[in-house]
């Protein structure tokens, strides 16, 4: 073989990759897109609110008749509410999601330069802007955490790496730091997307430390990625100290609740097309090349088997693994996720086909590249009009607010039936308290954790166990001072009459009445084990943002040190010949 430079060209510049991000995403986060048309974004709104009035302590009683928001890791929340003092909170969160579609692609590009040459990274990083994954996560599914989560830790395993192979402390406090900030965004992602990115890398090191020796043993490479371990180990129990308390305390018991990613995806098509198709989009198309040119170079071998177990468990129940692996986890876990970690831990190799498609066909390669990139994206846009899953938080609440805020109303509890995804908003913009709530890893309610339903808002759709939930929720209206519901669906209102409540008022053209029960008292708090005592509190205002801050601050201070290129063992088929790219290690 002879190292010889790709005719592609030189790398796209990130400068140029970022633009086009803002380009892209921007006017559709000014817009507020997610807001309107996504599932989680008033969730996470709706957290960030009550850090920007109550930094120190995560006790919430809005929902749940009280619950602790140490269930839920804070800094993409805390970051909103930061942001939300200056512009307001709506606009933090499109600031903080932007912030989050900005790091994607320098991660992907850091990642990739770890597999292949810098042009190819540099394709693979301009994929990640057009990734279905994204747009599906982004505007469809309102995942903030997920989508800040995974760029953080791709920025990090580049530092893992470099300390593994060579031992530098700047490499290992800035790999570390930045593990500790995606993991104060995400515990998901700390428990399970971490490895899909970790574990290869770390393989990849040892290989590399055994090519460079010459087949040496590398058992250095293995001490340094145990020593970071540890310390990801230490530092992710005392960040998020709090957190593990509250799990320990309070293990999620609650009957399952089913979600349409844990489906048969050939069973039930539509699921399918939208937790399959809808993210992949044309990446479907380079399934077999990845699989191929994954298999045959041994480098990428590890990079590949990271992805498969990726893309199987973002197919669900699709297949018997994820069940078999998971346990009961299967059924608390939502899995759309995992076709996100997928589409990353592909881009490399995705990043290969197209500077070989662009070497041997420049103009049709890069004319059907660019629709490919363009169609997956806009496909995951369309379904946001196309899908029969739509979301309700662009409801308009203003008058259920407006109630709530006067005449004392805010001293009884409230409900809501047939609003979705528009009771976070609701909850955001009142001291009202609510029975319901939208984390249903945080309920601690027997009338909720008895039964196998989310939200009592969408009690409908969850059959029997919904309704029964409801029922119970009803009966016990005196225990809870629950004296209010808002319903936006007659389907409820029979239901209503029959539990004895009476309709006192009427808003939008009668598309929301207002039920009351008559015998209310005020509510009472509702004493409660869970919550967090203040030493807990003080650290959760503390230590997760105080890993951003620092993240930044080994960054500015310990700048990487520019590396002279080193060839990578890429094989490369052209018209003529078989060569080897250059690229970083």
């Amino acid at each position: 073989m002879i190292a010889e430079r790709s005719p592609v060209g030189r790398p796209i510049p990130l400068l140029l990759i970022l633009l086009l991000v803002a380009a892209v995403h921007g006017p559709l986060l000014l817009m507020q897109l997610p807001a309107k048309a996504s599932y989680d974004t008033n969730f996470h709104i709706f957290f960030a609110s009550h850090y920007a009035q109550h930094w120190f302590n995560p006790w919430n009683e809005k929902w749940f008749a009280g619950f602790s928001q140490t269930t839920y890791p804070p800094l993409g929340h805390q970051l909103v509410a930061l942001l939300s003092y200056a512009v307001g909170l709506n606009a933090a969160y499109g600031l903080v999601q932007f912030l989050a579609l900005l790091l994607l692609p320098v991660g992907v590009y850091r990642f990739a330069k770890l597999w292949v040459d810098d042009t190819s990274a540099s394709y693979a990083a301009l994929g990640s802007v057009f990734l279905g994954a994204v747009a599906f996560l982004v505007y469809s599914a309102g995942q903030l955490s997920t989508i800040l989560a995974a760029p953080l830790y791709l920025n990090a395993v580049p530092y893992f790496y470099h300390w593994a192979r060579h031992g530098k402390l700047r490499s290992l406090l800035k790999g570390v730091m930045l593990g500790l900030a995606a993991a104060s965004v995400h515990h998901v992602t700390l428990l399970f997307g971490a490895i899909f990115f970790a574990i290869p890398v770390l393989w990849l090191a040892w290989m590399d430390e055994r090519a460079e020796a010459g087949g040496n043993s590398g058992t250095k490479v293995l001490l340094r990625g145990a020593s970071f371990a540890a310390l990801m180990i230490v530092g992710v129990a005392v960040v998020l100290l709090p957190y593990w308390i509250s799990i320990l305390q309070h293990p999620i018991k609650q009957i399952p609740i089913p979600h349409a990613s844990r489906s048969n995806f050939l069973f039930n098509p539509l699921y399918g097309f939208n937790y399959f198709v809808v993210p992949y989009g044309a990446m479907i198309l380079a399934l077999p090349f990845i699989l191929f040119r994954g298999a045959s170079v041994p480098r990428l071998r590890p990079l590949l088997i990271s992805f498969w177990f990726a893309f199987i468990f973002g197919l669900g129940g699709t297949t018997p693994l994820p069940k078999w692996l998971l346990g009961r986890a299967f059924d608390i876990l939502t899995f759309e996720r995992f076709t996100l970690w997928a589409s990353l831990l592909a881009l490399p190799i995705v990043g290969l086909l197209a500077v070989d498609l662009l070497r041997r066909y420049p103009r049709a390669a890069a004319t059907g590249l660019s629709l490919a990139a363009v169609g997956t994206f806009a496909l995951a846009m369309a379904w946001l009009d196309m899908s029969p899953f739509h979301a309700t938080g662009g409801l308009n609440v203003d008058s259920v607010v407006s109630f709530l805020n006067r005449d004392g109303h805010d001293r009884y509890r409230y409900l809501t039936l047939g609003f979705g995804n528009a009771l976070p908003k609701i909850s955001t913009y009142t001291e009202a308290p609510s029975v319901d709530g939208e984390y249903n890893s945080a309920r601690l309610l027997p009338e909720m954790t008895d039964y196998g339903a989310a939200q009592l808002t969408s009690a409908k759709f969850f059959g029997t166990a919904g309704m029964d939930s409801l029922r119970a929720m009803l009966k016990h209206a005196n225990r809870y001072g629950l004296k209010y519901i808002f319903v936006h669906d007659q389907y409820y209102e029979p239901l209503l009459v029959f539990a004895g409540w009476r309709q006192i008022e009427t808003y939008d053209g009668g598309t929301i009445t207002v039920w009351s029960k008559e015998d209310v008292a005020p509510a009472r708090k509702i004493e409660s084990d869970a919550v967090p005592a203040p030493w807990e509190g003080l650290l959760w205002g503390i230590l997760p943002i105080g890993t951003a801050f620092l993240s930044v601050l080994f960054l500015i201070l310990l700048p990487d040190r520019r590396r002279l290129p080193q060839v990578l063992m890429v094989p490369v088929r052209t018209n003529d010949a078989l060569y080897v790219r250059e690229g970083n290690s």
